[in-house]
């Protein structure tokens, strides 16, 4: 099974405070478990910066030109209090959505079965016109509306595994019947939303909110009692993964209690759900996830799974 990984080396350059989670690190810590010897068959692509006419499929134009005018010469712009802009954000962030273009480009036209996008700063808290949560562009909308506008899907599915509520994602497809937003995440927690109640105008609003101190058993009985039948009955033309890894048991933002065998389950029935409904197509984008061990683990465990290891616990 061919897996695409799209990274850049730009992703180090959107630096953050001494202290900030979302730092560099991140992405090098995935690089570095990825030099083992069972990722060497990974097709790796370097992500393209995104032009406009990707990112105004889920921002308007004076959105994205205000991020873009932002963007510092030197030292930091704060947007809110987590959310910062370096000299290298700007690029970091096109490059992100650029990734997420590629990988839908990629495997809605077949080149390869499925591809996942290890690019910082993240995007599921990206209002339509918000930056906030550490985010500035909505990788997995835009990826979404990638699939729609040029290769004909009738209907996405985006799961959202990190352990905060993708509010920016649930605020962009609301009011969509084509596209079905589900989330499981901790609550309460950052960024407040997330309830059961929230269901969008079409009932394709679909929260399964854990409490802290959950761990597999609660997390799996979610998965398959609320989210995986409804993406089974609505049968997508694509799968898009928001894999933010934040809610493993080592992670300092939140109490979830997760391992990295959990993000292998839910890979694995999320294929399952693939190859009935859409030629095994999914694209999965990097979202949270900030202990360096809890997520290198956790990548290398969902990627095992998308290179079809039977590695299932």
């Amino acid at each position: 099974m061919s897996t695409l990984y799209i990274s850049h080396p730009a992703a180090l350059d959107h630096q953050t405070p001494l202290g900030h989670p979302e730092r560099p690190d991140r992405i090098l810590a995935i690089e570095r478990i990825l030099e083992k010897e069972r990722f060497a068959s990974l097709i790796r692509e370097q992500a393209p910066m995104a032009e406009m006419e990707s990112l105004t499929l889920a921002h308007p134009e004076p959105y994205v030109v205000s991020i873009r005018d932002m963007s510092p010469r030197e030292g930091v712009v704060r947007v809110d209090a987590d959310t910062i802009m370096s000299p290298g954000t700007y690029e970091a962030a096109l490059r992100g959505a650029g990734g997420a273009v590629r990988a839908v480009d990629e495997v809605m036209t077949g080149q390869v079965a499925n591809a996942f996008v290890a690019m910082r700063p993240p995007g599921h808290h990206a209002e339509r016109v918000q930056a906030m949560g550490f985010c500035f562009f909505n990788n997995a909308a835009i990826a979404a509306r990638r699939a729609q506008s040029r290769h004909g899907a009738e209907r996405v599915a985006i799961l959202d595994w990190d352990v905060h509520h993708g509010n920016g994602t649930q605020d962009i497809f609301w009011s969509d019947a084509s596209v079905m937003y589900c989330s499981t995440h901790e609550a309460p927690l950052y960024p407040g939303t997330g309830a059961l109640s929230e269901t969008g105008e079409h009932g394709t609003i679909v929260n399964a909110p854990l409490s802290a101190g959950d761990g597999s058993d609660a997390f799996r009985e979610a998965m398959e009692t609320a989210v995986l039948p409804r993406i089974d009955s609505f049968a997508p033309d694509l799968i898009i993964i928001s894999a933010g890894f934040d809610a493993h048991w080592r992670d300092p933002l939140a109490s979830l209690n997760l391992t990295e065998s959990d993000f292998a389950w839910a890979t694995h029935r999320l294929m399952s759900l693939a190859e009935t409904h859409c030629g095994r197509r999914i694209v999965s984008v990097l979202e949270g996830g900030y202990d360096l061990d809890g997520l290198s683990k956790s990548t290398a465990a969902h990627l095992d799974v998308l290179m079809g290891r039977d590695v299932r616990t």
